[in-house]
């Protein structure tokens, strides 16, 4: 019965998702009709070739940041962490800054996509002994390599000239530049997310501590590692068409977990569902009523103060 009501909860988020989408692209400075929609001019042009692909992309952008916080929440049984806790979003701003020093703008995703991977991998060498993995000295490990990597996005800034401007906005996460072009990266965002979901029994068995999963027969190293490269890839691809959005992959799995419970099997796909209904509605709070303001900023003023609301809880706790 109980799982009954779970799946139920999940249709009735992806309605609601749907439905949000739907309302999304009729929303902005200029409200659209289905007659203007549908009438061949700038109306239709405005919904096709620029609100339906954004919210397309701000959908799949935050379902990917949801789905890499939920995992990078249980491969390190803290639920503080999120997506960026392994240095992908410095490691992507230093790709992408880099481009944007040199002037070369076409390459921004694949340089910001590689940064971002290759973060992943300099932490994995730095923290791993003997092909064996600890979360602790993952996470410390990916502190330090994110701070070294902010450091160098502030060279690259200063030697940018005016193209620093750029950089900042793009640290800022943004989706003012989302077309078509980027759906077809995004949805590659599914493949890592159906790699999670066909491991979330053994992300509920990470969660439950080291001798449970020895006991049940799971290789603890190969399958961390499996995981943290399925969200390293979705927050890499994310990152090299938004920038840095933070709060989303944090605050999804929270939401969801008061719903659905702890089991992956349901909380995954609801996380999905809540990381990109936040994305969607920050973004068009941002471009209807913000002047295009960075929806990065947007997620940062509803997301610090429910970070500080969890810390608080743990400390009561």
């Amino acid at each position: 019965m109980k799982r009954r009501i779970q799946y139920l909860l999940l249709l009735v988020s992806f309605v609601i998702l749907l439905l949000s989408i739907l309302g999304s692209v009729t929303i902005g400075p200029v409200s659209l009709s289905l007659s203007q929609i549908l009438g061949g001019g700038t109306g239709s042009q405005i919904f096709f070739d620029i609100r339906l692909p954004r919210a397309i992309a701000a959908a799949l952008a935050g379902a990917g940041l949801a789905g890499a916080g939920t995992a990078m929440q249980a491969l390190f049984r803290n639920d503080l962490a999120d997506p960026y806790i392994l240095g992908t979003s410095s490691g992507g701003a230093v790709g992408a800054s880099l481009m944007m020093a040199l002037g070369l703008m076409m390459f921004i995703p694949l340089a910001a996509f590689i940064g971002s991977i290759s973060a992943v991998f300099l932490v994995y060498l730095l923290s791993a002994r003997n092909g064996r993995i600890n979360t602790s000295v993952l996470l410390l490990t990916g502190i330090a390599v994110s701070t070294f990597f902010s450091a160098v996005v502030s060279v690259f800034m200063v030697f940018a000239g005016s193209n620093m401007h750029q950089i900042m906005f793009w640290l800022m996460g943004g989706l003012w530049n989302a077309s078509w072009a980027d759906i077809p990266l995004l949805i590659l965002t599914l493949i890592p997310i159906t790699l999670l979901l066909l491991f979330s029994r053994d992300l509920n068995i990470i969660t439950c501590g080291e001798s449970e999963i020895q006991t049940l027969g799971i290789n603890p190293n190969r399958t961390k590692l499996l995981l943290l490269g399925a969200s390293a890839g979705l927050c890499g691809i994310v990152v090299s068409v938004t920038g840095s959005i933070g709060f989303v992959g944090l605050v999804s799995p929270h939401l969801t977990r008061l719903l659905t419970g702890p089991d992956h099997a349901v909380l995954i796909p609801g996380s999905l569902c809540c990381g990109a209904f936040l994305l969607l509605i920050a973004d068009t709070i941002s471009r209807t009523w913000l002047g295009e303001l960075p929806v990065g900023v947007v997620t940062a003023f509803f997301g610090a103060p429910f970070f500080l609301f969890l810390i608080r809880s743990r400390e009561e706790l």
